[in-house]
């Protein structure tokens, strides 16, 4: 409809400018001066139907990159372990206790085998038969199975597989080439930009849609990696499938949907074909991904950290703590350090540092510039391998201050505190009381927590604890930065210097 709308105006060029015309005569003569100040009505589209990379049909593309597109066939066999029989079973008459056992994934103490099927997509990126899919399409397989546009079947031997990038690389034989596409290589993503989906929703093979680039970078859960958000209509059995620009590059792998129903309502995400390549050429190497790792817990910075630190913007990473034996150990990173360029590249924030870090070889010589009470420092890390567990990173003198300032009732640790807090170290004040709505309290600071450091200044008592807050105060700063141990580590929080304090009853 609107390609017939635009070619039939552009038909008779003449007349249209001639009823325009006598159009806006007659407003002119019969309306007040007020209308004589409207803006005319936009006459060309941003979008025209034959503007430059925008196709009447995209048949031309699909017929090209479709052979290289296939349908995953899986036999999946997972092993259901015994559950334990609820105590005191034996206490029960014969037929209830063999009602329950019937109930039991397993029976006799041996595993039950659990068979199944699935469905996902793929694509060839060599004509030696290498072909590229999702990591939990294929983590079950006892079989594998690869069907081709044209009918062919192949059994496919996995290659390896990625969890945390959820891709894994399969391989099938033939004696011809294989035809097969490309990632894309430096392209410059734009929100708007086509983007054509070819795979197997729900076992129908060779399904192709078409949409736009919905988003880029987008963060989804607590992934290490960011996807590309379309619209392309993608479903269940779409897994793994390429996602394709106007030149028949592939953009990223379809991955997951979001979805109350299982099925499309346009939102879809893919694997950007700069990580996809990275990791998938790493598994045909060496089966397995290796990444890099620096050996710190970090965390973004909020604006009241970056004001007390006299940083203009929430931009950086902050180290929460250091680990022992690790690259950053040996650089002499310390903790409240904050990470604000990576070879010299600006750092958003923590994520970015993670993800940044992740796509380093081994052995890489990395240049960190870090800021450090108050100062611009470079350090030199040699990047290591990134551990297969990791997650994605005498007593003193009692004494008791009541910080009224911040809601706090703070003590001297003992060590049956530092022994409930995991804390080695030998700094650290207990914070025996928070006030519920005061600023220590909003700030997630709870009684039990241990405080380590204020400032710069490391804390051995209550006193250390005022110190550090007038010479913030004196020297300016609108809030401090507070080093917090609690049972599930150490955490940066800031707590502000600029709002009035609170008067005693």
């Amino acid at each position: 409809m609107k390609f017939t709308l635009n070619h039939s105006t552009a038909l008779f060029p003449a007349l249209s400018k001639v009823s325009l015309a006598i159009g806006l005569a007659g407003i002119l003569a019969f309306s007040g001066p007020t209308i004589a100040t409207a803006q005319p009505h936009k006459q060309v589209p941003y979008a025209a139907a034959l503007a430059p990379g925008a196709p009447v049909s995209f048949a031309d593309l699909i017929e090209e990159i479709s052979p290289a597109v296939v349908s995953i066939n899986v036999e999946t066999h997972e092993e259901i372990p015994d559950v334990q029989l609820p105590e005191g079973l034996d206490q029960l008459p014969e037929q209830f206790r063999d009602f329950f056992r019937r109930q039991q994934p397993g029976r006799n103490g041996r595993p039950r085998a659990r068979e199944g099927r699935a469905l996902g997509s793929g694509f060839l990126i060599s004509k030696e038969g290498y072909v590229v899919t999702n990591n939990h399409v294929i983590e079950h397989a006892s079989k594998i199975t690869v069907s081709m546009q044209d009918g062919r079947e192949f059994d496919a031997e996995l290659v390896g597989k990625d969890k945390l990038t959820d891709l894994a690389v399969l391989k099938i034989e033939d004696d011809k080439d294989f035809p097969f596409v490309s990632f894309a290589e430096n392209i410059n993503l734009r929100v708007g930009d086509w983007v054509v989906a070819v795979g197997n929703p729900f076992g129908l093979g060779g399904t192709a849609t078409a949409g736009i680039v919905s988003a880029t970078g987008r963060e989804i859960g607590r992934g290490a990696y960011d996807f590309i958000q379309i619209d392309a209509s993608i479903n269940r059995g779409n897994s793994g499938g390429p996602a394709f620009d106007l030149y028949g590059n592939v953009i990223g792998v379809n991955s997951q949907i979001l979805s109350p129903t299982g099925g499309n309502i346009g939102i879809g995400f893919a694997i950007p074909a700069r990580v996809a390549s990275k990791v998938t050429k790493e598994l045909i190497e060496k089966g397995s991904v290796t990444r890099g790792y620096l050996g710190v817990n970090i965390q973004s910075i909020d604006q009241d950290l970056a004001d007390s630190e006299g940083l203009k913007a929430r931009k950086g990473a902050l180290v929460a703590k250091v680990i022992d034996d690790s690259p950053a150990k040996r650089a002499g990173f310390k903790t409240g350090d904050i990470v604000l360029k990576l070879d010299g590249k600006p750092i958003e924030d923590s994520r970015d540092l993670t993800r940044k870090v992740g796509e380093l070889f081994v052995g890489h010589k990395a240049k960190f510039l870090i800021l450090r009470n108050g100062k611009r420092k470079t350090l030199t890390v040699t990047i290591g391998k990134r551990p297969d567990d990791l997650g994605l990173t005498g007593a003193p003198t009692a004494t008791t201050s009541d910080v009224d300032e911040f809601g706090m009732e703070l003590g001297s640790l003992s060590q049956e505190d530092r022994d409930r807090l995991g804390l080695e170290e030998d700094r650290g004040i207990l914070v025996e009381r928070v006030e519920a709505g005061k600023p220590a309290f909003k700030k997630g600071i709870r009684a039990g927590n241990a405080l380590l450091a204020a400032g710069s200044t490391d804390l051995n008592s209550p006193a250390d604890f005022e110190r550090a807050v007038k010479e913030a105060r004196k020297a300016g700063r609108k809030a401090i930065r507070i080093l917090v141990q609690n049972r599930n580590g150490q955490l940066f929080t800031a707590l502000r210097l600029d709002q009035k304090k609170s008067k005693k009853d």
